[in-house]
């Protein structure tokens, strides 16, 4: 339950006309809009900057919206912070919503250079706003895909963020995806057989009812667009199997793979030692099976000699948003020092 007694730091918008989006074969807007909280106090000048990734079929904006029964993100920092929990810090939450529900947050000829817009275009427009960040005080953080992304950003680029928390992140593509193909396919043939009649459907239906098995299988083919982008396909999409009888193409998925954070740390975990923090936590129950994969990552952060946290909690992937309770002040605390 929110608390209405606390001093309540201030919320601004931004927005970005971004060149590293525009012309993605989504049709996607470039105009982006930051949402970008500064605590009760202070002006911005000199703070961390942590910058929200927010997970699958959300935006930044959704981060920031009122909440029944609960604390949107601005509230639980006001908390935190009041209670001496957290170190003051901006939180920038930057819209990074796609056609295809929401975004992996890495540079792709479908989907937009989501990785360029985040750190050569938001991050910049709110640092030069607020004084704020720089360089050895920035983080990222996020749950689910925006995990996977705080994961990727910090073995892409510990040059650039200091340091990443990673709540339920995608890796261990391999446990992921297992039988979502199969899934997808099933949800194809029943809209017309092939991807395109798939997403005509769904941008008709989905305006009077979303349907959760449309829902997951749009996801597929959002991975699709993200990992592996024909640029000659419909809207970027091609699948790494074959559409009649799902037998995984092996050069179509070697380019997915190359993607999954497990497989990345052979090339980037010496990068890793550069962060002044990293944090990775997981529910023990995750019905996606990222538990596995964040198992995975910690035993083989440990056996490379990698400092991070890591955490198991009872839970599912579902509603955990408590858990930034535990991350936020861990960011603050490494970014502030």
């Amino acid at each position: 339950m929110r608390q209405t007694d606390i001093p309540a730091g201030t919320l601004h918008t931004l927005h970005v006309d971004s060149q590293a989006v525009a012309g993605n074969m989504l049709g996607d807007s470039p105009h982006r809009r930051i949402d970008v909280y500064v605590p009760h106090g202070h002006d911005g000048q000199g703070l961390p900057l942590l910058v929200d990734l927010v997970g699958f079929t959300s935006g930044g904006p959704g981060h920031t919206n009122w909440r029944n029964f609960g604390e949107n993100v601005p509230e639980r920092a006001d908390r935190l912070i009041h209670e001496g929990e957290m170190a003051p810090c901006v939180i920038a939450f930057p819209d990074c919503f796609t056609r295809l529900g929401g975004n992996q947050y890495v540079n792709s000829v479908a989907m937009g250079h989501w990785d360029d817009f985040l750190r050569q275009e938001a991050v910049p427009a709110v640092e030069a706003r607020f004084g704020c960040g720089g360089a050895g005080k920035r983080g990222c953080f996020g749950k689910s895909s925006g995990g996977y992304a705080s994961m990727v950003h910090a073995l892409l680029h510990p040059d650039f963020w200091s340091a990443a928390a990673c709540h339920s992140g995608d890796m261990g593509f391999e446990l992921m995806f297992a039988a979502d193909f199969a899934h997808t396919l099933r949800r194809i043939a029943k809209h017309g057989g092939t991807i395109e009649s798939f997403i005509e459907a769904w941008e008709t239906e989905s305006r009077i009812k979303v349907s959760g098995d449309d829902l997951h299988a749009l996801m597929i083919l959002a991975m699709a667009a993200t990992y592996d982008p024909d640029p000659d396909a419909y809207l970027g999409i091609r699948l790494p199997v074959t559409m009649d009888t799902c037998e995984r193409i092996p050069e179509r998925w070697a380019e997915w793979m190359k993607w999954d954070p497990l497989e990345m740390l052979d090339e980037h975990a010496e990068g890793l030692k550069d962060l002044k923090g990293l944090f990775i936590d997981c529910g023990d129950v995750d019905q996606y099976n990222l538990v596995y994969g964040a198992r995975r990552m910690n035993k083989a952060l440990a056996a490379r000699g990698i400092p991070h946290v890591y955490e198991e909690f009872a839970g599912t992937h579902s509603s955990i948003d408590f858990r930034m309770d535990t991350s936020l002040p861990y960011l603050a605390k490494v970014l502030s020092a």
